[in-house]
């Protein structure tokens, strides 16, 4: 397993659409260890391929508490099936977007299907942290990143800021 390095904001990598994943082998169960291993490093709850350059449907969650067993996820071309009216506000996060955080709205639960990291399709219905983790990493995979759910001006500012640490870094 390798850690592996994280796509950041500005970088427009962020902003590609992955594409679906058509067969389920070892190079992919290795991608998913990979991404594992860099998520918990980080560290982070979840994280989509699309985060280390791999534009590809996959993403990995862990939403265990501090002091439980660790309890890896892998979603394989996840697609939101059904979502509620009734919302749920969290604080996100995101690997690509360092030490900035900010409220987001989104719908409290989601039905979802998937396959798992060995091809069989699943069905699951999440709510709480885990609804939230897997709409914030779906989202990565359609090159929408949270801070497209905070008002214009919140947005702008946190583009300038990661964009003019990109370029004082590039220099």
């Amino acid at each position: 397993m390798t850690i592996k390095p994280l796509i950041i904001l500005p970088d427009p990598v962020l902003r590609q659409a992955s594409k679906p994943i058509e067969r389920v082998d070892g190079e992919l169960k290795r991608l998913a260890d990979d991404m594992l291993e860099t998520m918990y490093d980080a560290p982070g709850i979840g994280l989509a391929a699309i985060q280390i350059g791999v534009p590809r449907r996959m993403l990995v969650i862990d939403v265990a508490r501090e002091g439980e067993d660790k309890q890896p996820q892998v979603f394989i071309n996840p697609e939101i099936l059904k979502s509620s009216e009734e919302r749920s506000v969290y604080e996100e996060g995101c690997l690509s977007i360092p030490d900035y955080y900010a409220e987001v709205e989104r719908p409290a639960v989601v039905t979802l299907r998937y396959l798992d990291r060995d091809g069989k399709e699943q069905i699951v219905d999440a709510d709480g942290l885990l609804a939230t983790c897997l709409q914030h990493e779906i989202d990565h995979l359609n090159g929408v990143l949270f801070i497209d759910h905070i008002s214009r001006l919140k947005r702008e500012m946190v583009i300038k800021k990661f964009t003019k640490a990109a370029k004082s870094k590039a220099i």
